[in-house]
């Protein structure tokens, strides 16, 4: 019998009443009425369930940031207490826990949403407009989520294309003509994405924003901008990126600012965050103690990573020598109810300058915006600038948030081999893993596959 999810009858303390335990079964091939959206203190409620469920531990709370760096030179898991083997390998199978958990709760999220944007409601209408805005923004950018896992984009000689199997976009949390929706592909799936960031911008109204807590109208530019560099759409990148730099209200952390910044939230240099707070964090399955030298510990740092750090810059120093001499990450999620930043200013500097830079190699910003963050850390500045600079500087700053993998896909390489014994993938005895392996995707869930029977499984699996 197929697992149900129980929690999603429950968004924020709002029961629908036409709902039964069977009514949210956890593959897309379900869905049902939702009657009891009635005012907009529920389209709030269930937008504060939809940010509760990205804090779980498999997606933002933990997951999602493990599998960008997990599969990268950046770190391996040891096996500590057996978490993320196999995603450190990419040697999954279509039974694998972590894409199926992924899977669930990312769909889960999508769900909230697409009750929020769909519901008729009387009332203010700038400010549920407002609250339909940011749903569509996190539909987006969860939908952008599923792509790099599980889209094809990089499958096959060379990688796949616009073309290649992408993930099922879903609009309705009813739809009786599409209970069984089949997989876009990447293109269209990257246009649906771009549809809905439009939509949020012209839906919401900055003047309603909240704190950096809740997505801003700042935001929707700040995930537009890094959808944009992914896709390599380098002027949407810009002038999203450029947006949020010049109206975030945010700033570059100078070095003697970086490492406290990782103590507390709402720091200066914060777009938008997730709340994890003493009453409802983690614990166990938290960031804290998957990367810190505890009794989970499964996540240690690679030595190739310390040594790409000068010896003056700070970053270097969120990386210190635990038990048995293994390379831990101490300074970022240093605890477990620290919040969980999502975007920030310098990831919008290093994204205008990698745009920049492919619009007009000649384009002084670039090399100015790159350096706004090398210097702020006590780095050397760079002489020149070429895609090599740009992917070193956003693998030193952004080390640990889950970029990494992305960064060495989109540029079509082959996963970088540092350590062949720590990192313990291959690729049919290959030294390391070539791009366009089918390991580049994760496959499609086995429970999601025997309920929907237009599903496609993907490559390999």
């Amino acid at each position: 019998m197929k697992k149900i999810i129980y929690g999603a009858l429950i968004f924020s303390g709002i029961f629908f009443n036409s709902c039964s335990d069977n009514d949210l079964d956890p593959t897309l091939s379900v869905n049902k009425d939702v009657t009891a959206i009635t005012n907009i203190g529920d389209l709030k409620g269930l937008l504060a369930g939809a940010y509760d469920r990205i804090t779980s531990a498999n997606y933002y709370g933990r997951n999602m940031l493990i599998f960008g760096d997990v599969r990268s030179d950046n770190a391996y898991a040891n096996g500590n207490s057996g978490r993320f083997l196999t995603s450190a390998s990419m040697d999954m199978t279509n039974s694998n826990g972590d894409a199926d958990a992924a899977f669930l709760q990312m769909y889960a999220v999508i769900a909230n949403c697409n009750i929020i944007i769909n519901s008729t409601i009387e009332g203010d209408a700038v400010a549920i407009d407002h609250i339909k805005g940011q749903a569509l923004a996190l539909r987006a950018l969860v939908h952008y989520d599923l792509l790099r896992l599980f889209g094809q984009q990089h499958i096959g000689v060379g990688g796949g294309d616009l073309n290649s199997l992408g993930i099922a976009y879903v609009k309705q949390f009813l739809d009786v003509k599409d209970m069984k929706p089949k997989r876009s592909s990447v293109g269209e799936v990257k246009t649906f994405i771009y549809e809905d960031l439009t939509k949020a911008l012209s839906m919401m109204n900055s003047s309603l924003d909240g704190d950096k807590k809740a997505i801003r109208t700042v935001t929707v530019n700040a995930i537009k901008a890094r959808v944009a560099l992914y896709f390599g759409d380098w002027a949407i990148a810009k002038a999203a990126s450029q947006e949020v730099l010049d109206n975030s209200g945010a700033r570059v952390l100078l070095a003697s600012e970086y490492a406290d910044s990782f103590k507390g939230s709402l720091q200066a240099n914060s777009i938008f965050e997730l709340v994890f707070s003493a009453d409802d964090n983690r614990s166990n399955d938290s960031l804290f103690q998957i990367y810190n030298d505890t009794a989970y510990g499964d996540i240690v740092v690679l030595e190739d990573l310390v040594q790409q750090f000068s010896p003056l810059d700070v970053r270097a120093n969120l990386i210190t020598v635990a038990d048995k001499s293994r390379l831990r990450n101490t300074g970022k999620f240093i605890k477990s109810d620290i919040n969980v930043v999502l975007f920030r200013f310098e990831e919008m500097l290093l994204i205008n300058a990698e745009a920049s830079f492919k619009l007009d190699p000649t384009d002084v910003s670039a090399l100015t915006n790159l350096n706004l963050v090398a210097v702020n850390r006590g780095a050397l500045p760079y002489v020149t600038v070429s895609v090599a600079n740009i992917l070193l500087e956003r693998r030193k700053e952004l080390c640990f948030e889950g970029f990494r993998f992305d960064d060495i896909a989109r540029y079509k390489m082959d996963m970088p081999v540092v350590d062949e014994i720590k990192q313990t993938y291959d690729d049919l005895g290959a030294a390391g893993i070539t791009y366009g392996s089918y390991r580049y995707a994760f496959p499609i869930p086995l429970r999601e596959m025997n309920a929907n029977s237009n599903t496609v499984q993907n490559k390999g699996y």
